[in-house]
């Protein structure tokens, strides 16, 4: 049975009339009594008492009438599921991002938020090195990372630039200079992410040929750690800007420039390239887009 039969046959039980039915639908009386003997030849059973002229219903009509009310009423709430997807009234965007990049989130979800608050936003924490494979298994429909992929079934569009930066406590003898060089951090102690980087790699190598001795004496897994950590004066450490913006602007840290050390990196979104994305995930890229040209 297909749901153009089950539409006439609640048509004529509600109307309780082939011909009314016919009007209804504009169809023919024939196409309309057509439609309801191949339906119940289909199922095997009479649905209408032939002999009655106000088309009552058998038992088996009353029954099947039933069910095709719920199912013609799951397509009309599928239609306007669809319909509210594509106005944006409702939906959902998966994002990964690690514990750096969720930072140039921030900005462009309060935004995306104010033009679309009925639209869930859900930012899983991804392993950097993984979020491609992440977009490509399709667990995720974006993903935020500081490189460009090289799997050229995945597109970027870069939304932010961010930059290294020596963070030191208020009280420290840096705090009122606005840049060091490296061979100024030779007797520091470094409190440093213990996650492997390309950005970790060049600062090493930076300190080598330097001929400086970089002190790592702590290593934690959060930024946020190590941020507090710093704060209370137990070392330094160089962190993405984004990452510490809020502690820097507010006076708990201060922020310094390493002169041989001007890291900076792209930030960009990524996502499958030929994929139909979902009609949030088109919005939340649009606004990531327009925010980045400002």
């Amino acid at each position: 049975m297909d749901i153009n039969q089950l539409e006439v046959l609640v048509t004529v039980a509600r109307e309780k009339s082939f011909s009314r039915a016919a009007e209804i639908l504009d169809r023919t009386q024939p196409a309309v009594s057509q439609a309801i003997r191949r339906l119940e030849a289909e199922i095997g059973e009479t649905l209408f008492d032939r002999s009655s002229k106000d088309g009552t219903l058998t038992f088996a009509g009353e029954v099947l009438v039933g069910y095709a009310r719920q199912m013609l009423n799951l397509r009309t709430s599928a239609g306007n599921a669809i319909r509210d997807l594509r106005g944006l009234h409702k939906g959902k965007v998966t994002i990964s991002a690690n514990e750096h990049t969720v930072f140039c989130l921030l900005p462009v979800i309060r935004t995306f938020r104010e033009q679309h608050p009925n639209i869930k936003i859900e930012v899983q924490r991804g392993v950097a090195s993984r979020i491609p494979k992440e977009i490509t298994a399709r667990e995720v429909e974006l993903g935020v990372i500081s490189f460009k992929p090289n799997d050229e079934s995945l597109r970027s569009v870069s939304i932010l630039t961010d930059e290294l930066k020596l963070i030191v406590s208020p009280d420290h003898p840096f705090a009122s200079r606005r840049s060091v060089s490296v061979k100024d951090l030779g007797n520091e102690i470094f409190i440093a992410h213990n996650a492997v980087s390309p950005y970790r790699r060049k600062v090493i190598e930076t300190f080598e040929k330097n001929k400086t001795t970089l002190n790592i004496a702590v290593e934690l897994p959060s930024l946020e750690a190590i941020k507090r950590l710093v704060e209370t004066g137990a070392g330094v450490a160089l962190v993405p800007k984004l990452a510490a913006r809020g502690e820097i602007e507010s006076g708990r840290l201060v922020g310094l420039t390493v002169a041989e050390m001007k890291l900076e990196r792209k930030l960009n979104i990524v996502y499958r390239k030929n994929s139909v994305l979902s009609h949030a995930a088109e919005a939340f890229l649009k606004t990531a887009r327009e925010m980045s040209r400002h």
